[in-house]
């Protein structure tokens, strides 16, 4: 007769997941219900470098202002990074849960403002503490190195950039792949991978436009800012429709103008702010520079005094996923998770997780997990009416279903890692 075979090392590891799913929740839970805005993480970050300090794991904290770095060192192999996001949105929250948020807090601009997990960040640090824990717990199943990186303001886009800048290679061994996840209004229990372009490179930019302020009744007086503002937004529309190509996904959003302070008041400025959407290097520049091209050619139609003043701001890199990399986890994760790993469509939203392996040279995949309760979704799914009754991220009623979300994003997130990390050697076991 063989001999049995051994579990594989991912089963093994996942073991202990009855032992960790009780604290995870309400990890979870204390979160949701204590969500704190960008840069302004710091309970979250207390309680993320104490939940891995009980675990036995050095802990690395104040990178980037509130940012937590875990390392678990297991002996020579290689290097896989697992990234969260902490922060929270500026959102009053509607899910009636009993441990939903009621926290206000002082925006960036100081004004007070509603505080909402929103996004699923809560989730994300859940399943990351939990994922950590079960592989420090289990040595003797692999070999190497595992980086756990909590980040701060990805809402903001310049978390990410801000841990660099403080010195997050400094802290590391050389990366060998970098994995990150996002919960998503899909159902619950699902992982999903996409190759290439995942999430969009997004942009947003404040213009201003200058005219020359007179009397409602004078208009002659006036250059009309109003005016070559809507031929700006007006303009801007063939952008996508006449300059992009056919196949190649972009969005040119105008979101606000904002100009004069009275009915017979020409004013002297207009402001409008965008935001736009690209999938590659190639495509997001040619759009910025239309914008440019636009706009400075409407300001000469009218005749403005000056040129138009341009602000970028928000700006959030192109999550483009390494293809043998994503192939990689994909393998995993149809080895473990079996129909329950999907292909993942590319999605609009976009994320500043890249900045980090991008820094750090190092290949990287981001994928997706299902939040909503699998039967509500086949309701919805159902009545055709997903749109109107799924809520999605940042909506004032999204909140993942705790089960299977929390086991799902664990198990995700060992599989994807034990991927990478090295069996240990014979005489180690």
């Amino acid at each position: 007769m063989s001999a049995p075979s051994s579990p594989s090392p991912a089963t093994a590891v996942l073991t202990g997941l009855d032992a960790v799913r009780g604290w995870a929740a309400d990890v979870y839970r204390d979160l949701h219900a204590h969500p704190e805005l960008s840069h302004d993480e710091q309970a979250t970050a207390t309680k993320v470098a104490e939940r891995l300090g009980a675990s036995g794991i050095e802990v690395h904290t104040g990178v980037g202002g509130t940012g937590v770095v875990g390392l678990v060192r297991n002996g020579e192999g290689p290097v896989v990074l697992l990234r969260a996001d902490m922060d929270a949105l500026p959102v009053a929250e509607a899910t009636g849960l009993d441990y939903a948020s009621h926290t206000t807090a002082a925006d960036a601009a100081g004004n007070e403002v509603p505080v909402m997990h929103a996004c699923g960040h809560d989730m994300h640090v859940a399943c990351l503490l939990g994922a950590t824990h079960l592989l420090a717990a289990s040595p003797g199943s692999w070999a190497g190195t595992v980086v756990t990186v909590f980040q701060p303001a990805e809402e903001t886009g310049d978390g990410a950039r801000g841990m660099l800048a403080d010195g997050l290679a400094a802290l590391l061994p050389k990366v060998d792949v970098a994995l990150a996840q996002h919960v998503l209004p899909a159902p619950a229990g699902l992982v999903g991978t996409h190759v290439g372009p995942t999430l969009s490179a997004a942009d947003s930019m404040r213009i201003t436009l200058h005219g020359r302020g007179a009397h409602g009744s004078m208009p002659q007086a006036s250059v009309d800012p109003v005016v070559l503002a809507a031929m700006v937004v007006v303009r801007l529309q063939t952008v996508v429709a006449r300059e992009a190509r056919p196949g190649d996904p972009v969005v040119v959003t105008v979101g606000s103008i904002q100009a004069g302070t009275k009915s017979n008041v020409i004013p002297d400025h207009a402001v409008i702010e965008l935001n736009v959407r690209s999938y590659s290097e190639e495509t997001r520049t040619s759009v910025l520079d239309a914008i440019h091209r636009i706009v400075d050619a409407e300001c000469a139609a009218s005749g403005s005094p000056k040129p138009a003043d341009y602000e970028l701001f928000d700006r959030f890199p192109l999550t483009d996923n390494d293809a043998e990399t994503t192939k990689k986890v994909a393998a995993a994760f149809a080895s473990y998770f079996g129909e329950r790993a999907r292909p993942l469509p590319m999605q609009t939203a976009s994320e500043d997780f890249s900045d980090i392996p991008r820094a750090l040279r190092a290949p990287y995949c981001y994928w997706g997990i299902g939040g909503i309760d699998p039967a509500t979704y086949q309701k919805a799914e159902q009545a055709g009416r997903i749109a109107q009754d799924i809520p999605v991220n940042h909506s004032a009623h999204f909140a993942p279903v705790i089960e299977p979300t929390l086991d799902t994003g664990i198990q995700a997130m060992v599989v994807a890692a034990l991927a990478w990390l090295a069996p240990p050697r014979a005489d180690e076991q």
